[in-house]
């Protein structure tokens, strides 16, 4: 699934060439995604005054409304020019005039397009979101008073969307490597000061995707249709018995909650904590 870099790659590819822009038109090839595409049929002529995003959605800011776009497991969005032929799998067309158009391609058709009038903020989906790892308000204090007494793995307790947004499965690993935490340790167990190290190695691992194209999945492209480059550094994830960057220790995995989980046995050991490695491995 394409997560907060993906989509955040994706949202700085396209606002350039789309903001300040009014929709012309727009086609619908296949109505029916993980819901109902929803688009006002009085769209056309309105300008997306700024292309947002929250969590792994992102947001079309019209004056009177927002429209929701969600890439679901494979999707993508392309900037492409007019006379491409349509794919398979394209299915919603947005025409903001020029010899360009964005296409959603979604062949799992997990994503979603649909209209909230007034803001995306208050649509069901958005509204109870956790903070943005990447913004002042997401801190390893506010952590720390969300875990306690949680039994939940730290791993799960993170990737919560409740508690923290965007944090997926390949991301959340990333970090507690980082952060020198052991990813089936219970929230409620660790301490503020590493909370700290997580929240800040959480930040890092997503400002780091972000910085070379982000990538967590194989067919993800970003807007220009290229492949990310994160999955080349990444440090635990899908590295079962291999040595540790740190260490040379082999990886270990786990599954917690359905999902491939990878740790160092040595720098995110069972009992207390690892060295935090954000600096060494970063810088």
């Amino acid at each position: 699934m394409p997560e907060l870099p993906e989509v955040e790659t994706t949202r700085r590819g396209l606002a350039p060439l789309i903001e300040g822009q009014a929709l012309r038109q727009f086609a619908v090839h296949q109505p029916m995604l993980r819901w109902p595409v929803s688009i006002p049929n009085e769209l056309p002529g309105h300008v997306v005054q700024r292309l947002r995003r929250r969590g792994k959605y992102l947001l079309f800011d019209f004056e009177h409304g927002s429209l929701i776009v969600h890439l679901g497991m494979s999707g993508s969005l392309r900037f492409v020019e007019r006379e491409t032929p349509r794919l398979l799998h394209d299915h919603v067309e947005l025409d903001f005039g020029g010899v360009h158009l964005v296409r959603l391609n979604d062949p799992r058709r997990f994503g979603c397009v649909l209209w909230q009038p007034g803001g995306g903020e208050t649509h069901p989906l958005l509204a109870s979101l956790g903070p943005e790892p990447l913004e002042n308000e997401f801190s390893g204090q506010g952590l720390f008073e969300k875990a306690r007494a949680r039994k939940v793995a730290v791993k799960l307790f993170v990737m919560n969307s409740h508690i923290v947004v965007g944090v997926g499965n390949i991301y959340a690993n990333e970090a507690l490597f980082l952060a020198g935490v052991r990813p089936t340790r219970a929230a409620g167990r660790i301490p503020r000061g590493r909370f700290e190290d997580v929240a800040r190695a959480i930040r890092m691992v997503l400002d780091d995707s972000i910085r070379v194209g982000g990538t967590t999945l194989r067919d993800f492209i970003n807007p220009e249709g290229k492949p990310g480059y994160f999955r080349q550094s990444l440090r635990v994830y899908d590295r079962a018995d291999q040595p540790c960057v740190r260490c040379g220790a082999g990886i270990e995995s786990v599954v917690l909650g359905g999902r491939s989980t990878y740790y160092c046995p040595s720098c995110q050991p069972s009992r207390g904590f690892g060295p935090v490695s954000c600096k060494v491995l970063i810088d």
